[in-house]
């Protein structure tokens, strides 16, 4: 394994216009050859853009497994990727609300999708005011993994929170402006935790519900990332806050206006998302469903 570390390493050093060459071989043999998910994928797009011709569709699928692959070497790149470079790649728009949220004496939570490449969204902690900056991650069963992701994700001084101690972790800090969480937030849960569902892209989808517990119990301000490719390697994410309808969030209703945001996204660049993941498999495990459109 530290073996695999070491040239994984190397090969992120590589200038990505050469990891990019891998890229395009992984896109050849993933959808010409292999057909990695590839029914799954289609499924996914046809439930969700029922208004979608099969062409359109095909074409959808097509654009997704390039971006699919962009995205693993991408990641291959966060490995030893700088902050200027990273700046670069990833601009970052409507900065002033980490500002704001910092004059109000608030933290932030932040609520981005399986847009790619949301991995890249890390280095933001070098250009907002926050002293403090938790990339929050699901743990993985490997130790070694765990611990090579967590160093990817600790870099540019961030400090990564696994997902079951982080609620605790927010609970517990000082609500005063200096910490930032960064939330991956459309997961789907374990079918044994999924309690509320709404519909999401025309389906009955489950939702990971730990934020919502800090919306309606804490005074913070939630920023939407909504994330947009704009040619290969170069990235925009656009910050948008999420305010309540009333004086503070009633329950789900920061679910529901986070996942109403990441629909509008997706209809924009539906190529761009996560698709190959089965997150409706676990829709009949739903208890609670809300029927009322996001």
């Amino acid at each position: 394994m530290k073996f695999l570390i070491k040239i994984l390493y190397l090969i992120s050093k590589l200038p990505l216009r050469v990891l990019y060459i891998f890229s395009d071989i992984m896109f050849f043999l993933n959808y010409y050859i292999v057909g990695y998910r590839k029914d799954v994928i289609t499924q996914n797009l046809k439930n969700s853009f029922p208004e979608k011709t099969d062409e359109e569709i095909k074409n959808i699928r097509k654009k997704f497994y390039l971006n699919f692959s962009d995205y693993l070497v991408e990641t291959i790149k966060s490995f030893s990727i700088s902050k200027t470079e990273s700046r670069v790649r990833m601009q970052h728009i409507n900065q002033e609300l980490f500002h704001e949220a910092k004059a109000e004496g608030k933290n932030i939570i932040l609520l981005a999708g399986h847009v790619f490449n949301w991995e890249w969204i890390n280095a933001l902690a070098t250009v907002i005011p926050q002293d403090h900056c938790h990339p929050v991650y699901r743990k993985v069963n490997n130790s070694f993994w765990e611990n090579q992701m967590k160093i990817v994700r600790n870099r540019f001084g961030n400090e990564a929170l696994e997902a079951k101690e982080v609620i605790l972790n927010i609970f517990r800090s000082k609500n005063n402006g200096s910490s930032a969480y960064m939330f991956v937030a459309d997961q789907t849960p374990h079918f044994a935790h999924i309690t509320y569902g709404l519909n999401f892209l025309n389906q009955r989808t489950p939702v990971f519900t730990g934020y919502d517990k800090l919306a309606t119990r804490m005074d913070l301000v939630f920023i939407y990332c909504e994330m947009k490719k704009v040619k290969r390697g170069f990235y925009q994410v656009n910050y948008h806050r999420i305010y309540p309808d009333g004086e503070k969030f009633v329950e789900h209703e920061v679910i529901k206006k986070f996942h109403k945001l990441l629909e509008n996204t997706l209809h924009k660049s539906p190529d761009n998302y996560l698709w190959s993941h089965r997150k409706w498999k676990y829709q009949d495990s739903i208890k609670n469903f809300d029927s009322e459109n996001i």
